[in-house]
């Protein structure tokens, strides 16, 4: 983007994080992403999921680490401002933790799944969602759904879970050594840190992988700022539970930097709330919005008998009640104080209409102050930009 510098840019082939492997004396296979495969025969394998075998690689080689070592590399020395996006890629498919990472966590001990007593039974739920569960495409983390109903398939969720809590704790390393590198460098007491993810993980949950839908999981992300003014003395430490949106990280960023804030931001500044400030006005609810359109693949659209620019769906929430509006199939409205797992479906229920009807109106108003889609049904491809009319 204009105005960004790559440093190291770890995307498709994994160049760089590949080349320092190579360096190291490690054999890189031809398909290079094969280089995150579990190492074979790995001891008590048998008796854990298939995701508990570390890969071949030392958890100080691994991507995270160079990555982390790359950004103090860039940091060291300087003594003008600079600002740095590090975005690491784990936790993230493939699940693979190195050691100690991949049996840091038991099984055992992780929150079981919160899901219906069967896919099957989950898929009632609608007809987006029974779709999602028994539909193998390219869209699904399928190499776990589709092993849905085999008799290993409970103990390898699990597993999953235990291993993408590994790999969270080694981003939170990567994070501490990075913290360490500012205090050494004295740089720590005039820098704006902002740590965020730009999707949850479901993880099992639903009967399902990844980040796609309506459920909280996929869109519930971490939000940690650490403003080092000393108007934010008092707050360190606050845990906030109004409700934040991605679209607050920008103006955040710029008001720390006193510089003014465009319109073209639907977000507002978080800075406030660092320092003791409560905002006026603030929202209320919280929005997301999910396009399941597949630009180069109608088998979707063909399934639920809807066009592309049907595939999509909007979200309102608040403490109270959570809002699902499909573009072109029967809506969702739950509430979450009686049904904090969202298992029951009231959108047909005469006596939550009219408070239906409240939250759809909230939602349509939202959408009328916020919506633009200019670069929908558009792909960016190594050949160029690709679009399905």
């Amino acid at each position: 983007l204009p105005g960004f510098t790559p440093e190291c840019l770890l995307i498709r082939d994994l160049d760089p994080w590949i080349d320092d492997l190579k360096a190291k004396g490690y054999h890189i296979p031809e398909g290079r992403h094969e280089i995150f495969k579990p190492i074979a025969g790995y001891p008590n394998s048998d008796d854990r999921g298939r995701t508990f075998p570390p890969p071949v690689f030392e958890a100080a080689d691994s991507m995270t680490a160079f990555l982390t070592r790359r950004v103090t590399d860039y940091l060291s020395g300087r003594n003008e401002p600079w600002f740095v996006h590090v975005s690491y890629l784990r936790p993230h498919p493939p699940f693979s933790a190195p050691e100690p990472y991949n049996a840091m966590y038991d099984p055992d001990d992780v929150p079981r799944p919160v899901r219906a007593s069967s896919a099957e039974e989950q898929g009632r739920l609608h007809p987006w969602l029974a779709s999602a569960l028994f539909s193998y495409g390219d869209w699904h983390d399928s190499w776990m759904q589709s092993s849905m109903g085999s008799e290993d398939y409970d103990r390898d969720v699990l597993q999953v879970r235990a291993t993408y809590y590994g790999l969270i704790t080694k981003v939170d390393t990567a994070i501490g050594r990075l913290i360490a590198h500012l205090k050494e460098t004295g740089a720590y007491d005039n820098t704006l840190i902002i740590f965020t993810s730009d999707h949850g993980e479901l993880l099992g949950d639903r009967w399902l992988f990844g980040k796609r839908g309506f459920f909280d999981e996929g869109y519930y992300i971490p939000l940690i700022i650490r403003d080092p003014s000393v108007e934010a003395d008092g707050c360190r430490g606050l845990i906030e539970d109004k409700f934040t949106e991605s679209v607050d990280v920008t103006p955040t960023i710029l008001d720390w930097l006193e510089l003014d804030i465009p319109r073209q931001c639907d977000g507002a500044s978080l800075l406030p709330f660092c320092r003791g400030a409560r905002p006026a006005h603030w929202r209320t609810e919280v929005h997301w919005e999910y396009d399941f359109r597949d630009v180069g693949d109608s088998r979707v659209e063909e399934e639920l008998g809807i066009g592309m620019d049907q595939c999509a769906l909007n979200v309102i929430m608040d403490h109270r009640y959570k809002y699902v509006h499909f573009t072109a199939l029967p809506p969702l409205f739950f509430d979450r104080q009686d049904d904090p797992d969202e298992m029951r479906n009231l959108a047909q229920d005469p006596d939550h209409a009219p408070r239906m009807n409240e939250y759809a109106s909230k939602l349509l108003s939202w959408r009328m102050q916020n919506d633009e889609r200019t670069l929908t049904s558009l792909k960016v491809t190594p050949e160029g930009v690709f679009e399905r009319s």
